[in-house]
């Protein structure tokens, strides 16, 4: 059966869109829902006028979410979360907390559904999509630390036997101050020597 479609149907159709679809298919689903009506010369008159309205307005959507873009895109946030030894999360974090960063950047409130994630359940550095419109995406990178701020780099540092990096800092100037103090005591103990051979 041959039908135009009125309204868009992810997957299958956009707006304005003429195809031949199994009977049964229009009549139980297409139809009854008016997303598609039977494809007569009025009605495609018709859902063509539509197509080219809304075809202008996503236009104007995408133009206006393209600066939106400029503004999220390869932005950082931080997201502190109550995590175990190993930097697995109690819990995890979803698209709504990531919403509600999008959002105070923005300046209002952001739909968590335009946010395609699955649960982030460790610590780390996670590149996240935001969608917004179906043409316009842009990407915010996303690093979920320790509520004490511990990081995804502290852990492997502890698991194989080194030390977090701000203990590590602390020692390697630890270390640069004690070469110092042993410089300068070698150089001493030089001049001691030098002025007993002179003696």
């Amino acid at each position: 059966m041959k039908v135009v479609f009125i309204e868009e149907v992810p997957g299958t159709a956009k707006i304005g869109d003429i195809k031949d679809v199994k009977p049964g298919f229009a009549r139980n689903y297409l139809l009854p829902r008016r997303l598609a009506m039977p494809a007569t010369t009025h009605i495609v008159k018709s859902a063509e006028i539509r197509a080219a309205r809304e075809e202008r307005l996503q236009d104007a959507r995408d133009n206006e979410a393209r600066t939106l873009a400029e503004k999220l895109e390869g932005i950082s946030y931080t997201i502190n979360a109550k995590a175990g030894s190993t930097g697995k999360l109690f819990g995890s974090v979803g698209a709504g907390d990531v919403a509600l960063k999008v959002g105070e950047t923005l300046g209002s409130e952001f739909d968590r559904h335009n946010i395609p994630l699955d649960p982030i359940k460790d610590l780390g550095d996670y590149p996240v999509v935001v969608k917004l419109t179906k043409n316009v995406t842009a990407t915010v990178n996303i690093s979920v630390v320790g509520e004490d701020g511990t990081t995804a780099a502290d852990i492997q540092a502890k698991a194989s036997g080194g030390k977090p990096k701000a203990e590590a800092s602390t020692d390697d100037e630890d270390a640069e101050t004690g070469d110092v103090e042993a410089s300068v005591e070698d150089a001493a103990e030089a001049e001691a020597e030098t002025a007993d051979d002179e003696a």
